[in-house]
C-alpha cells in the first residue's frame, strides 16, 4: 500500500478534525489518519490549523465558519485549485468537498473519488449529473443515493470506537438530544417528547436556526427539566453520551447518515429515531433502539427503553461502523479504480 499516493481534499468550513462541530471534516480526518496507519502516502488539503499525521497542504489559515473575515467562496477556490494544480503528483484524488471540485475533475487525468455527504439541495444535481461518468461517486448510505447517478459503492461512516467508552450502567436519568438546533433535526419534537414523559432532556449542539431556537426551545428551558448545554467537544462528549438513558433523534428530513446515532450506540446508549433516511441502516429496531413513525410512537417506545441490551448497541457499532472498516472499504475502492 505504501506506494499509493492519495490527495485527500477536505472542506474548509472547519478545522480537520473539527474542534466541536464539523461532521464532514471529522470523517475526512478519521479516514486520513487510518490510511496513514495503513502505510498509504496521503496529502491532506485542509485548513492550516488542521492536525494530521499526513502531509498537510493548506492555503486557508482557518475555517471560514470560525473566522468570518475569511470569504468562503474566494478561499474555497484557492483551496480546491491548490489540490488540482498538483493533481499529476497523485495516483488519486479523494474529494470530500461536495460538488465544486467536480468542475476541476475534467481537467486532469488523475482519477477522482467523491464521497457525497448528502445533497444540500436539488439545485446542485446538474453538477453531479455532468460528471457522473467522469468521477467515482461513493454514497454514505443506500438511502442517500440519487437514481440519476451511478455509484461505485456505499460506504457507511466509521468512528474511532476507542474514543467512546462503553457504559453498561449510565448514571444520568436523562434523555439526550445531540445535534444541530434546526427544524430538520427535530429539537422541538424532542422537547415535546420529554415534556410528555416527564424525563429530563439535555440538548447539545450548535444553534443553526436562531428564531427556531427562540420560539420552540428557549421558552421551555428549565433547570433539571429541559437544559441546553451548548455545543460539546471531545472532552465532554463521551460522558454525555454514555450516561444518557437514550438518544432521541426525531428528524424531519431524510438524513444521509447520523454520526451522533452511531456515537451514542458506541457508548451503549440506545437510540429512538424517526424512521427516515439512513436510520434503518444504522439502528437495529428492537435491538439497538427503536425506529418510530411519529412523536406518539416515540413516547410509547421510550417507556420500553430498558428492554434494550446496551451491550448490543456497542457490538453493533464495532461490527459495522468503525474507522478501520471504513478505511478498508475505501482502500478496496481505490485499488479497484487504479486497476482500471
Amino acid at each position: 500500500m505504501s506506494n499509493m499516493k492519495i490527495a485527500m481534499l477536505s472542506p474548509i468550513a472547519w478545522r480537520t478534525p473539527p474542534v466541536h462541530y464539523g461532521p464532514w471534516e471529522l470523517v475526512t480526518s478519521l479516514l486520513t489518519e487510518e490510511l496513514v496507519r495503513n502505510g498509504v502516502d496521503v496529502t491532506l488539503f485542509a485548513t492550516a490549523d488542521s492536525i494530521t499525521a499526513a502531509t498537510l497542504k493548506s492555503v486557508s489559515p482557518r475555517g471560514y465558519e470560525e473566522d468570518r473575515t475569511i470569504d468562503a467562496k474566494v478561499w474555497e477556490c484557492l483551496h480546491i485549485s491548490n489540490c488540482f494544480d498538483h493533481a499529476d503528483e497523485y495516483d488519486l484524488i479523494h474529494n470530500q468537498f461536495d460538488f465544486l471540485p467536480l468542475s476541476y475533475s475534467g481537467l486532469t487525468g488523475t482519477p477522482v473519488v467523491t464521497t457525497i455527504h448528502g445533497f444540500s439541495s436539488p439545485r446542485i444535481m446538474p453538477v453531479y449529473r455532468k460528471y457522473n461518468h467522469h468521477t467515482h461517486y461513493v454514497s454514505i448510505s443506500d438511502a442517500d443515493r440519487s437514481p440519476e447517478l451511478d455509484y461505485i459503492a456505499t460506504i457507511h461512516h466509521g468512528i474511532d470506537t476507542d474514543k467512546f467508552t462503553y457504559n453498561s450502567e449510565p448514571t444520568g436519568d436523562y434523555m439526550l438530544y445531540y445535534g444541530r438546533i434546526h427544524p430538520d433535526k427535530g429539537t422541538k419534537e424532542a422537547v415535546e417528547i420529554a415534556q410528555a414523559l416527564k424525563i429530563p432532556l439535555l440538548i447539545a449542539g450548535i444553534i443553526q436556526d436562531e428564531s427556531y431556537f427562540n420560539m420552540h426551545v428557549k421558552p421551555y428551558l428549565k433547570e433539571g427539566e429541559i437544559v441546553y448545554i451548548g455545543s460539546v467537544g471531545d472532552d465532554r462528549r463521551d460522558a454525555l453520551l454514555g450516561n444518557a438513558r437514550l438518544l432521541v433523534h426525531p428528524i424531519s428530513f431524510s438524513e444521509p447518515f447520523g454520526l451522533s446515532v452511531v456515537e451514542a450506540m458506541a457508548c451503549g446508549t440506545p437510540v429512538v429515531a424517526f424512521n427516515k433516511g439512513s436510520m434503518p441502516e444504522l439502528i437495529r429496531d428492537g435491538a439497538t433502539g427503536f425506529l418510530v413513525e411519529n412523536k406518539e410512537e416515540a413516547i410509547e417506545k421510550i417507556k420500553m427503553i430498558d428492554s434494550i441490551d446496551r451491550r448490543n448497541c456497542r457490538e453493533h457499532v464495532e461490527r459495522h461502523f468503525s474507522k478501520e472498516i471504513m478505511a478498508n472499504r475505501y482502500l478496496d475502492i481505490y485499488k479497484q479504480i487504479l486497476k482500471r
